[in-house]
């Protein structure tokens, strides 16, 4: 199984039904987490707690290299600015996608003395995450 390096994974923003990525990017990553329901009961054998999934989660935590032109990341602010959900893509080399609609949930700038003016985007899932398979 070919392994990949994250430097080939893409955030992309979505612009009038077009992927825009996110210029600058340098991390990012997938959380997707579960509730945990007690399926314990009068019949459970052995004392064993029983357990299934409940209400599912996903959020995207990007950080990158500031670009003050950058489409994406006009898109993010104006979002931000107007308090409006996005929509955005994971794309992995191989075509994969992970997929949803977002809410903005933080988007701080970083502006050191003696280095790169660099930003931070907590994207929080609104609804399903779509994953569609690469070719």
């Amino acid at each position: 199984m070919p392994k990949i390096t994250g430097m080939k994974v893409k955030l992309y923003v979505m612009q009038a039904a077009t992927g825009k990525v996110l210029a600058g990017q340098k991390n990012a990553t997938l959380n997707r987490s579960a509730d945990s329901i007690d399926a314990t009961s009068k019949d459970t054998e052995g004392f064993w707690k029983e357990s299934m999934q409940g209400f599912k989660e996903w959020s995207i935590d990007a950080d990158g290299a500031f670009v003050a032109d950058d489409a994406a990341y006009g898109v993010l602010e104006d979002a931000y600015l107007n308090s409006e959900n996005v929509d955005v893509y994971l794309e992995f080399p191989s075509g994969a996608k992970y997929e949803g609609n977002c809410a903005i949930t933080d988007f701080s700038l970083d502006a050191p003395f003696d280095d790169l003016v660099t930003y931070k985007l907590s994207l929080q899932g609104n609804g399903a995450l779509a994953v569609t398979a690469g070719e």
